[in-house]
Protein backbone atom coordinates (compact mmCIF):
# COMPACT_ATOMS: atom_id res chain seq x y z
CA UNK A 1 0.00 0.00 0.00
CA UNK A 2 1.16 3.33 -0.56
CA UNK A 3 1.56 6.11 2.03
CA UNK A 4 -1.66 8.14 -0.01
CA UNK A 5 -3.76 4.65 0.41
CA UNK A 6 -2.63 4.56 4.38
CA UNK A 7 -3.29 7.90 4.64
CA UNK A 8 -6.88 7.43 3.14
CA UNK A 9 -7.69 4.33 4.56
CA UNK A 10 -6.81 6.03 8.12
CA UNK A 11 -9.13 9.52 7.64
CA UNK A 12 -11.74 6.53 6.68
CA UNK A 13 -11.53 4.77 9.15
CA UNK A 14 -11.55 8.03 11.64
CA UNK A 15 -14.45 9.24 10.43
CA UNK A 16 -16.23 6.23 9.95
CA UNK A 17 -15.81 5.47 13.93
CA UNK A 18 -16.92 8.55 14.90
CA UNK A 19 -19.71 7.58 12.74
CA UNK A 20 -20.28 4.63 14.15
CA UNK A 21 -19.89 5.64 17.96
CA UNK A 22 -22.22 8.53 17.43
CA UNK A 23 -24.84 6.22 15.54
CA UNK A 24 -24.57 3.81 18.48
CA UNK A 25 -25.36 6.37 21.02
CA UNK A 26 -28.23 7.62 18.99
CA UNK A 27 -29.70 4.35 19.07
CA UNK A 28 -29.82 3.76 23.12
CA UNK A 29 -31.83 7.03 22.96
CA UNK A 30 -34.17 6.63 20.25
CA UNK A 31 -36.75 4.03 19.07
CA UNK A 32 -38.39 5.17 16.13
CA UNK A 33 -37.72 2.32 13.18
CA UNK A 34 -36.49 4.84 10.45
CA UNK A 35 -33.59 6.18 12.59
CA UNK A 36 -32.67 2.90 13.59
CA UNK A 37 -32.37 2.11 9.58
CA UNK A 38 -29.75 4.71 9.46
CA UNK A 39 -28.14 3.45 12.36
CA UNK A 40 -27.84 0.13 10.46
CA UNK A 41 -26.74 2.25 8.12
CA UNK A 42 -23.37 3.87 9.47
CA UNK A 43 -22.24 0.38 11.44
CA UNK A 44 -22.48 -1.51 8.35
CA UNK A 45 -20.81 1.13 6.37
CA UNK A 46 -18.17 1.28 8.65
CA UNK A 47 -17.90 -2.88 8.80
CA UNK A 48 -17.10 -2.31 5.01
CA UNK A 49 -14.56 0.02 5.27
CA UNK A 50 -12.75 -2.05 8.05
CA UNK A 51 -13.11 -5.28 5.79
CA UNK A 52 -11.44 -3.48 2.71
CA UNK A 53 -8.43 -2.74 4.86
CA UNK A 54 -8.21 -5.92 6.20
CA UNK A 55 -8.04 -7.30 2.18
CA UNK A 56 -6.04 -4.65 1.07
CA UNK A 57 -3.35 -5.50 4.08
CA UNK A 58 -4.09 -9.24 3.23
CA UNK A 59 -5.38 -10.55 6.56
CA UNK A 60 -8.32 -12.07 4.96
CA UNK A 61 -9.52 -12.87 1.42
CA UNK A 62 -12.85 -12.70 -0.41
CA UNK A 63 -12.21 -15.23 -2.66
CA UNK A 64 -14.49 -17.82 -2.04
CA UNK A 65 -17.65 -16.79 -2.82
CA UNK A 66 -17.79 -14.99 -6.09
CA UNK A 67 -20.80 -13.49 -8.20
CA UNK A 68 -22.27 -11.46 -11.44
CA UNK A 69 -19.79 -13.80 -13.86
CA UNK A 70 -17.46 -14.98 -11.39
CA UNK A 71 -15.85 -11.19 -11.16
CA UNK A 72 -17.37 -9.98 -7.72
CA UNK A 73 -16.36 -11.60 -4.41
CA UNK A 74 -19.89 -11.71 -2.48
CA UNK A 75 -18.42 -10.52 0.99
CA UNK A 76 -17.71 -7.31 -1.12
CA UNK A 77 -21.22 -6.90 -2.81
CA UNK A 78 -22.79 -7.37 0.05
CA UNK A 79 -21.23 -4.83 2.45
CA UNK A 80 -21.30 -2.30 -0.23
CA UNK A 81 -25.15 -2.72 -0.78
CA UNK A 82 -26.40 -3.05 2.75
CA UNK A 83 -25.44 0.42 4.12
CA UNK A 84 -27.65 1.48 0.82
CA UNK A 85 -30.43 -0.79 1.60
CA UNK A 86 -30.92 1.03 5.28
CA UNK A 87 -30.59 4.39 3.72
CA UNK A 88 -33.50 3.50 1.44
CA UNK A 89 -35.24 2.15 3.96
CA UNK A 90 -34.72 4.80 6.57
CA UNK A 91 -35.95 7.48 4.05
CA UNK A 92 -38.99 5.30 3.05
CA UNK A 93 -39.79 4.97 6.58
CA UNK A 94 -39.73 8.92 7.48
CA UNK A 95 -41.47 9.40 3.75
CA UNK A 96 -44.58 6.94 5.69
CA UNK A 97 -44.10 9.01 8.96
CA UNK A 98 -44.57 12.03 7.69
CA UNK A 99 -47.52 11.63 4.97
CA UNK A 100 -49.41 10.31 7.58
CA UNK A 101 -49.36 13.58 9.51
Amino acid sequence: MSETEIIFFIIKLLLGGIIAFLAIMLWSKTRDFSWMFLVFAAVTGYSSIVFDLLLKLGFVTSRQILVLGNEIPLIQLVLTIVPNFFVIAAFILMLIKTGRK
